[in-house]
């Protein structure tokens, strides 16, 4: 009996519990398109709170049991142009997850419509979308350590993919941009996705110019996987439009693929992998390079992990640049300390392999250039904010018969030969200096005042005779300088590096001189090109000493009308001084002439380390200081007219101390 009467309670609850849920769905058809004006009712209060704007449907409702039409879409801010305009929407949505509070579409049909950047003279008409008036609560602070970027960053994406429907089609929809007048407008003329196969067609408008793009591939949001190829329709570069004129930056290539094969979550852990290729990518900046920048091939295998306060590029991922092939490893961390770590590793490789490969464009001096051998490379570098002199950086290169052969269009080798040397100032050629006996102005090593060698390798690179181009311990205390000033604050640069930049390079600020400079110097010392000493030869016969004044012997008699061999310690000082900045050495100098304050301290300085590294002796720091410009220099002083009072003197001393003539 009593087993009966459960078995009645339980049919009972479950016609109760069907009812309810008849009732609901009766209570969902009778009352959704209510529920649908309330809901962008919602939305258009939203708008217009935080954004400033007006949102507006013309037409809403529902069509059988889930989908949804809209027509007269428009988002237009307060005073500005209409930001958004879609002419008819029609989709569908999964009722289930609708349910539990959650958006997923199933379909998407959208015709007719734009969005609109303009920027004008009143202003952008997207601002106040970059700058809500009303600013979120700040939620409780919670310790580094609690943050989960696997649980954030996963909840976002699985927001945004069920926001893609598995079908969709979209004709006519364009992103148009006017910035000051100029107009470029990207026109998506057809795009379909059915049976996770996408087929898209872009008309592309830029300052007269027309091009088509296409997207093809396959894109399965629920899966959380997609294949997609990005490439023009005609066998022409796709150059990116508006950055060429806004950023002078040209950029555009053949064809790039993006791969996600999958984004999982494993415990509090996000793993997310795939692949990205590149074909035919070109740049142009001045910034990077005087010309074309030219990549053929470029391929990045990644594995992102994202877990419980840090973010990693892990080190199973796999870059590679036409045929050079490395592993990097990023990771930011706030676990402990805000950390920044980076590791790069180079396999073993032949050197011939790694010229072909560079980039053309970016390293022109190589071109032409051959090698023997292999080599790997190891980069070790990491930063804790919060211990920033703790900072690592450690750079290897382990070379097996590496050799170079044939050089390109830096001939290094010419070093240990007479040459000419032209230097480039503001783009200009300066007149042509002879390196070598055939230039009267041109010094030997050894009739350089031994000061001045000294003086000039302790304030620009003490060790010169001891390293190989490069300065690790430099590079680090450069870098925390200029993590700490957020700019490039100060360089790490050698002797050999200021002697190749000024022989074989230009005076650009680009990054491809940089890194040009890098190598050079590296081939230069480790190949042992030239001699330390006929290195440091070329670089006193070369480096700019003043306006217009090339090599050391032009400098000795500019400013003191002697020989390099001739000159004091105070005179080397002074000169060694002003290699940095060799044009305003007048600043140096106050109205009388003599050197102000400042420089004489850095001179005392500099006098001081040379006698504690046994540089000098007490005997050479006996002798007064005293810098008397006596050469062409002088006539760049601003010295206050004296001349008066002068001759007033010299009349006054004849005629005291005359002695009369006697027969």
């Amino acid at each position: 009996m009593r087993k009966r009467n459960k078995k009645q309670l339980l049919v009972l609850l479950v016609k109760i519990l069907a009812a309810c849920i008849v009732l609901g769905i009766i209570a969902f058809f009778t009352f959704r398109n209510v529920l649908l004006e309330k809901a962008i009712d919602k939305v258009s209060h939203k708008m217009e709170r935080d954004y400033n704007s007006k949102f507006e449907v013309k037409h809403a409702s529902f069509t059988g049991f889930s989908g949804i039409t809209m027509q007269g879409i428009t988002l237009v801010p307060k005073d500005a142009d209409t930001l958004l305009h879609i002419e008819s929407l029609t989709t569908t949505i999964n009722v289930s997850r609708l349910l539990a509070g959650k958006i997923q579409l199933g379909a998407l049909d959208m015709k007719n419509g734009y969005i609109q950047l303009v920027r004008s003279k009143k202003g952008r008409n997207f601002d106040s979308f970059l700058h809500p008036k009303r600013v979120a609560a700040k939620q409780d602070l919670q310790d580094k350590e609690a943050v989960n970027y696997a649980k954030k960053a996963y909840r976002l994406l699985t927001r945004a993919l069920n926001l893609v429907p598995t079908d969709m089609t979209l004709q006519n929809l364009s992103l148009r941009l006017n910035d000051m007048g100029r107009e470029v407008s990207i026109d998506l003329t057809a795009l379909r996705l059915a049976d996770k196969q996408l087929e898209s067609s872009f008309g592309v408008i830029d300052n007269g110019k027309i091009q088509s793009w296409q997207v093809k591939g396959i894109a399965d949001p629920r899966n959380k996987q997609g294949d997609l190829k990005f490439f023009n329709s005609d066998t022409s570069r796709i150059e990116l439009p508006y950055i060429s004129e806004r950023f002078d930056l040209k950029s555009g290539f053949d064809s790039i693929r993006v791969n996600v094969q999958s984004i999982d979550m494993n415990g509090d852990e996000l793993h997310i992998d795939g692949f990205a290729t590149i074909s035919d990518f070109m740049i142009n900046h001045p910034k990077i390079a005087k010309k074309d920048v030219v990549i053929n091939n470029a391929r990045f295998d990644y594995h992102f992990l994202l877990g419980t306060g840090f973010i990693a590029l892990d080190s199973a991922s796999t870059m590679q640049l036409n045929n050079i092939k490395f592993t990097p490893f990023a990771k930011y961390s706030v676990i402990k300390d805000t950390v920044y770590a980076l590791q790069v590793h180079i396999p073993k490789m032949q050197a011939q392999d790694f010229i072909t490969s560079l980039p053309k464009g970016l390293f022109s001096n190589f071109e032409g250039m051959e090698a023997e051998g292999s080599f790997s490379y190891d980069l070790d570098f990491e930063y804790n904010k919060n211990k920033p002199k703790d900072l690592i950086f450690d750079s290897s290169l382990k070379k097996e018969g590496l050799k170079i052969t044939k050089y390109g269009e830096a001939n290094l080798a010419k070093l240990n030969t007479p040459f000419t040397y032209s230097a480039i100032d503001n783009g200009v050629r300066q007149r042509p200096i002879v390196v070598g006996d055939e230039n009267p102005n041109y010094t030997p090593i050894d009739q350089i005042a031994p000061y001045l060698q000294k003086a000039v390798l302790t304030s620009e690179d003490p060790s010169f005779f001891n390293h190989r181009g490069f300065i690790n311990e430099a590079f680090r205390e450069s870098i925390i300088k200029n993590i700490q000033t957020k700019k490039f604050a100060r360089g790490a640069s050698t002797i050999s590096m200021q002697l190749v930049k000024n022989v074989f390079l230009t005076r650009e600020k680009t990054l491809s001189r940089k890194l040009e400079e890098i190598l050079l110097v590296y081939i230069l010392e480790n190949n042992r090109i030239a001699s330390k000493e006929r290195m440091l030869e070329v670089y006193f016969n070369v480096i700019e000493w003043g306006p217009d004044v090339y090599g050391i012997g032009e400098a000795s008699r500019y400013y003191f009308q002697k020989t390099p061999s001739e000159l004091t310690l105070d005179e080397c000082l002074f000169l060694a001084s002003i290699v940095p900045r060799p044009k305003k050495f007048m600043w140096q100098f106050n109205n009388e002439g003599n050197l102000k304050p400042y420089a004489k301290t850095h001179n005392k300085f500099i006098k001081d380390l040379m006698l504690r590294r046994g540089l000098l002796s007490p005997e050479d720091t006996i002798a007064p200081s005293k810098i008397n410009l006596s050469g062409p220099a002088r006539a760049r002083l601003r010295i206050k007219d004296t001349t008066a009072i002068a001759n007033d003197s010299i009349d006054l001393d004849d005629f005291l101390f005359t002695v009369p003539e006697t027969d």
